[in-house]
């Protein structure tokens, strides 16, 4: 059941407007990473969008303030992380700034073209970065799959409201 829309309640365009709207929509979590030239780097996003299936094309938004940008602006590869139900934990590390991301009790690999690949989740790719558009404060980045493996066990974790939740049937 839906409700009746009360016009007299919309509020003018705003970055609370916008937050307080997309908290309302539940979103999958990933993990983008990428090599830095001070090692690996990667944050959490909910941002992460299939953009086309020939040729394989996915998109992600970036704040130009993360941490983690100034990697993913030279990068040529990222890997692309859909994370499980049992990795809250995965992804609060990755969103929390200043944190060891990398560190215990992350678990990863050097894969190919030098991204970090993170172990036990529910699918990975690695793609090449084909653009970087800028908006407003981020830039959404599209990159082509190169490989990748969905063979993943498990379900997907989401977020809304602000917090970390399985799927519920």
């Amino acid at each position: 059941m839906t409700a009746t829309p009360d016009l007299g309640t919309a509020q003018l365009a705003s970055s609370d407007l916008l937050r307080s709207t997309f908290r309302r929509h539940a979103a999958g979590v990933a993990v983008i990473t990428a090599r830095g030239a001070s090692g690996p780097v990667g944050f959490t996003a909910t941002s992460l969008t299939s953009v086309s299936a020939d040729p394989p094309l996915v998109s992600f938004g970036i704040g130009t303030g993360a941490s983690s940008w100034p990697a993913v602006a030279e990068a040529d590869h990222v890997g692309v992380h859909i994370l499980g139900e049992h990795q809250s934990e995965l992804a609060a590390t990755f969103a929390r700034s200043g944190a060891d991301r990398f560190g215990a009790p992350t678990v990863w690999q050097e894969g190919p073209e030098g991204v970090p690949v993170l172990d036990d989740v529910l699918a990975w790719l690695v793609c090449r970065i084909v653009g970087r558009v800028p908006a407003g404060d981020h830039r959404i980045v599209l990159a082509e799959v190169v490989l990748g493996d969905p063979s993943g066990a498990g379900r997907p974790l989401l977020y809304y409201q602000g917090r970390f939740n399985g799927l519920r049937d």
